[in-house]
């Protein structure tokens, strides 16, 4: 029985996905070509977690990332220039131009922000359930952390304090086999890190992150479980980075045999066989997708490349400090 989502059809799930990889694909060319600077982390690979999160849960629902935000940030509805302008470092972005790749924040679309610093955004994402309990507010908050960081100490005494406090935050772990350069079975005490949850005793499992239907699916179910119990979920989705840690990652840490068997699991390739075979869509749609979806962040990518606007020292002075008023 195929699977259906609560907004759109599943044809819009697909673009979702292609975006998701489109907009990192640029991304990356522009930073290996020196037209960005800094440094970037990418989820490529990783878009069913995207768009089945964001897509399982409600509008009003809150998300708090990690430095490996741009597919969470896009699925929950970010503007496609406003992301493009904060990678340029340019006025018009999402965080004026200040946070870069690793700091993205919309809070119109319920994007709390992320953070480079690793499980910081967990506590953050802890605290804001707090607050959405003590309002009595029919909300949640999705607090993403990644395998690498699931042995800090935060997120621990995070899941330890959201089960005292029966607090409405879904500890959503991406384990996407690697933290930086380690693999996780050397540095994980556990085969699986939904097996953690019931030392704190927290409701927990483990799904296939590279199935966009059944991420979706779950966290629909989770959040109607968390409502109704008024309960912290933990949920481990496994899945797989295809690009390195950072820009200048050159994978060497992993055999291109294990890649290759990855990429035989690429979400998008996976959803797009269903949809095929279901006769929903065809390949050459799917073909037309990708090329719409490159088309227009080549566009917005070269209006930039082009119109350059950074934030004067007095604009961002009212980042920094208060304005005067009454005492």
């Amino acid at each position: 029985m195929p699977y259906s989502f609560a907004s759109g059809t599943r044809k819009d799930v697909l673009a979702l996905m292609i975006r998701s990889r489109v907009f990192e694909q640029k991304i990356e060319e522009l930073f290996t070509n020196h037209s960005m600077h800094g440094t970037t982390h990418l989820a490529i690979g990783q878009e069913a977690v995207h768009a089945g999160v964001a897509l399982g849960l409600e509008q009003r629902d809150w998300i708090m990332t990690t430095h490996r935000c741009h597919g969470h940030t896009l699925a929950r509805g970010a503007d496609l220039f406003a992301m493009m302008a904060e990678f340029f470092g340019d006025s018009r972005g999402l965080s004026r131009g200040l946070g870069g790749s690793m700091h993205l924040i919309d809070m119109e679309h319920r994007n709390a922000g992320s953070s480079a610093v690793v499980g910081s955004s967990v506590a953050l994402a802890t605290g804001m359930a707090l607050q959405l309990k003590r309002q009595n507010r029919d909300e949640i908050v999705v607090a993403f952390f990644g395998d690498g960081a699931s042995n800090r100490g935060i997120i621990h005494e995070a899941m330890n304090m959201a089960s005292i406090w029966n607090l409405p935050v879904l500890f959503l772990c991406e384990h996407n086999g690697y933290g930086m350069s380690s693999p996780a079975h050397r540095m994980v005490s556990v085969s699986s890190i939904a097996e953690r949850g019931s030392g704190y005793g927290i409701k927990s499992d483990s799904i296939d992150g590279n199935a966009v239907q059944e991420v979706y699916s779950k966290v629909r179910e989770i959040r109607q479980w968390m409502m109704e119990h008024q309960r912290p979920y933990l949920l481990e989705v496994k899945t797989y980075r295809f690009s390195g840690h950072s820009k200048s990652d050159k994978r060497v840490y992993r055999s291109r045999e294990e890649e290759a068997q990855w990429m035989k699991k690429d979400p998008i390739e996976a959803f797009s066989r269903v949809l095929i075979a279901e006769k929903e869509i065809t390949e050459q749609e799917i073909s037309d997708l990708f090329e719409q979806e490159r088309a227009q962040i080549t566009e917005i990518a070269d209006f930039f490349l082009n119109d350059h606007q950074e934030l004067t020292l007095r604009d961002a002075e009212q980042y920094v400090y208060a304005s005067g008023g009454d005492r």
